[in-house]
């Protein structure tokens, strides 16, 4: 990792499992004071207590509720990681709007919530990461134009987007803050399922990369983009 977080704080949403327990572990260990935040409490403080971190428990369904339950907290680094899938075959046609709501709320509406909340401090403070955990299913290139799973390929493509216009907002950098999105592949996560094809390790790696880059506002590193592997992927 190239740049140390002793004494920045993070934020990692769905932390009591899977990539957003890794990542927030992983944060721990560049030394940043790490709140994860998940709806499963006993869950969330088993994780946190892994690796030292403050336990948060919200369920994020609840969007109307994160503005409070983060109210006055400093954030340096917000790791959006938390998702939930749609059925295999739900299709537009097919997918109820309960389904659609359900997915948006999780994977779309609740970054938007935490954004809204925490990254005015980074800007006034004028450092900050925010790194969306985004899908190969959510680019409207390749794997994202095949149909299918609907409500979860449109609620990555929204946050694919949510990324590259906020990180323009904030002038690219010059603000002091950065903001990508990550495609972390098909880990075996819960999610994923034991028989994919890579490590949770793996997944995790490119947040972790996003958030400890080095950047200035005179001399800011490439953000408002994708990113796989630590390389740029089309949208």
């Amino acid at each position: 990792m190239t740049h140390e977080l002793t004494g920045r704080t993070a934020l990692v949403t769905g932390a009591s499992r899977g990539l957003g327990r890794a990542i927030a572990a992983g944060l721990a260990g560049a030394g940043a004071t790490v709140i994860g935040m998940a709806r499963d409490p006993d869950a969330l403080q088993e994780a946190v207590a892994s690796f030292g971190g403050r336990a948060l428990p919200h369920d994020l369904a609840d969007v109307d509720g994160i503005a409070a339950r983060v109210d006055g907290l400093d954030v340096d680094v917000l790791v959006n990681a938390a998702a939930v899938m749609s059925a295999p075959r739900s299709k537009t046609l097919d997918a109820s709007l309960a389904q659609w709501r359900d997915v948006r709320a999780v994977d779309l509406d609740a970054p938007f919530a935490l954004i809204h909340a925490l990254v005015p401090g980074m800007a006034k403070r004028r450092w900050g990461r925010v790194v969306n955990l985004s899908a190969c299913l959510g680019r409207l290139t390749g794997p994202g134009t095949a149909g299918g799973l609907a409500p979860y390929r449109v609620a990555k493509a929204g946050l694919n987007a949510l990324t590259r216009n906020l990180a323009h907002e904030l002038a690219l950098g010059r603000r002091g803050v950065l903001v990508d999105a990550t495609c972390p592949g098909h880990c075996r996560t819960d999610m994923g399922g034991p028989d994919a094809p890579r490590s949770i390790g793996q997944g995790a790696d490119t947040a972790l990369w996003l958030a400890t880059r080095d950047s200035s506002p005179s001399d800011p590193a490439p953000t408002g983009r994708l990113w796989e592997d630590r390389a740029e992927v089309p949208w």
